[in-house]
């Protein structure tokens, strides 16, 4: 599939960021992450999915983080 990276259309899953050439988001990539899912199992679920493709979101994830914003939250995050 070659190298995968982030797009946004509003037709595909309501304009969320996903990985090029697929309908999984940058949202659902990081929450597996954050809950133990290796990449490999990742790309066992999202056979469509490439190696390139979970870092790009992560990539992403990233560089929307680093923007000027307060992020307030309610409860603490481990």
């Amino acid at each position: 599939m070659g190298t995968q990276r982030i797009t946004s259309d509003p037709e595909v899953m309501m304009g969320k960021p996903v990985v090029e050439g697929t309908r999984i988001t940058v949202e659902s990539i990081l929450e597996e992450i954050g809950c133990g899912q290796t990449i490999e199992q990742l790309l066992t679920a999202h056979p469509r999915l490439t190696r390139e493709g979970v870092l790009a979101a992560v990539r992403f994830g990233a560089e929307a983080l680093r923007a000027d914003v307060t992020y307030p939250t309610s409860k603490s995050v481990a």
